[in-house]
């Protein structure tokens, strides 16, 4: 935020160089968690090794329950590297003297995009491209004009649902936290952090599960559904 003192700002000014600079303290924090992480690796894991895997299997155990376990573990890369990038980015804001890169709409909405065009992809991938926007019709013939638009709009909604959630959220935690450093930057504060970590771990959480939902729907195939009539399927002669 301009005006605000932060180290790298001080650096680099405030303005998109600040931000960049913040991707990049980011990139290596992550990048040192991840080699303190795969130094040593043990049988029994102890340490950042132990974490990690702690972390994993807990986005597996989170997919599990969306989209089933082969698919939770198929999709563990994006969903964990997203999640840990996002929970280190609003983290980071937390400490006074930084910035949460993911404050910055220019940051949040390309992560969505990313998520937006992936699962699209890969719902086109497994289902073909006749298939896909066959579902966005509906199980009702009568319905499908209707129904059609409607999804089209839902899903291009994602995109601003992902990204101005996380942005808003994290946007008015700095704005918080700010504030209350000014007033009285001692004690008082203390408490506000574990408000602020736990909004940070909320709102990862948030982001990586809605990822698993959106794919969830691209990917997985509902048999009543295909077993229905569907007009874009019949009008284009697929099956």
């Amino acid at each position: 935020m301009e005006g605000v003192f932060t180290y790298l700002g001080a650096i680099f000014g405030h303005g998109q160089a600040m931000i960049v600079a913040h991707l990049i303290l980011v990139a290596i924090i992550i990048i040192a968690i991840a080699k303190m992480a795969t130094k040593s690796l043990r049988a029994v894991p102890n340490g950042t090794q132990n974490v990690m895997e702690a972390y994993l299997g807990g986005v597996i155990a989170m997919g599990k329950d969306v989209i089933g376990e082969e698919m939770a573990r198929k999709y563990l890369p994006l969903v964990a590297a997203v999640g840990i990038f996002v929970f280190v980015s609003n983290v980071i804001g937390i400490i006074p003297g930084f910035e949460s890169p993911t404050s910055n709409i220019n940051v949040t909405l390309p992560l969505a995009l990313m998520v937006f065009f992936y699962y699209n992809y890969e719902g086109i991938k497994k289902q073909g491209v006749v298939h896909y926007f066959a579902h966005f019709a509906g199980p009702v013939k009568l319905l499908a004009p209707l129904m059609f638009p409607i999804e089209i709009v839902s899903h291009i909604s994602r995109i601003i649902s992902l990204s101005f959630r996380l942005f808003g959220n994290i946007k008015g935690d700095d704005l918080f936290l700010w504030v209350l450093l000014m007033l009285v930057p001692f004690v008082a504060p203390l408490p506000a952090y574990l408000l602020l970590t736990f909004s940070a771990l909320l709102q990862t959480f948030v982001f990586m599960i809605l990822i698993y939902v959106y794919l969830a729907g691209a990917v997985a195939i509902d048999e009543e559904h295909e077993k229905a009539p569907n007009p874009v399927v019949d009008t284009m002669g697929a099956v």
